[in-house]
């Protein structure tokens, strides 16, 4: 048994749990963005589940979280909205939906540049390195999350930005398959067919606001 475990490859493990923190930062403003921007549009329902909260707990999707520290993508626990509180449904819901992708960008930038302060003016000890370190993969996680959440698939926030240019009947359809969308972005991941492309897109956006 002591064999088993000094072979085991702990740096996974160890990779997996750094990116524990980043992704409930991620995560948490992620869906309070999406909630106080419902609410300025007149739904309070996110508010009145207590959803408008910095508590990561209120907000963490299990499937969604182990995706992201396994895969460097994933989804949080969405926040609910009754899109008939808009005074315009479809356009309150595709800014509503917006929101979160644009505040994780808003979020990313502002952690580079919190990143390029400390780097320039701070003397670099080993616990400043993991604080640096920390700071990055806050914001390429948050870039990630941006880039994954725009994808059309439910429960992601680009199918309902779909919904503000198809048909009610067309988007109802595809709400139908909203609980089968977390296991078919798994399989996703797992294959590759998506991993690849939004790993490039990432590291892309990543490379171009960090210089």
């Amino acid at each position: 048994m002591r064999n088993i475990l000094q072979n085991l490859d702990w740096s996974v493990l160890g990779d997996m749990l750094f990116k524990a923190l980043p992704a409930l930062i991620c995560i948490t403003f992620h869906e309070l963005s999406h909630g106080y921007v419902a609410y300025r549009l007149g739904d309070d329902t996110a508010k009145s589940m207590g959803r408008l909260t910095l508590n990561p707990i209120k907000h963490i999707d299990i499937m969604g979280l182990v995706s992201i520290m396994l895969f460097g993508f994933g989804w949080a626990k969405p926040v609910p909205v009754n899109m008939m509180n808009f005074k315009n449904p479809k356009r309150g819901m595709a800014i509503t939906a917006l929101a979160g992708p644009a505040s994780n960008l808003v979020l990313a930038v502002v952690f580079l540049a919190l990143y390029k302060l400390l780097a320039r003016h701070l003397i670099i000890s080993e616990i400043m390195f993991y604080v640096l370190r920390m700071i990055l993969m806050t914001a390429y996680i948050s870039i990630a999350l941006a880039i994954f959440n725009l994808i059309p698939i439910p429960p992601l926030d680009g199918s309902k930005v779909l919904f503000s240019v198809i048909s009610d009947s067309a988007y109802y359809k595809l709400m139908r398959y909203e609980r089968y969308g977390s296991v078919v972005l798994v399989a996703l991941l797992l294959t590759g067919v998506i991993s690849k492309p939004l790993g490039a897109a990432t590291q892309f956006v990543f490379q171009k606001l960090l210089f």
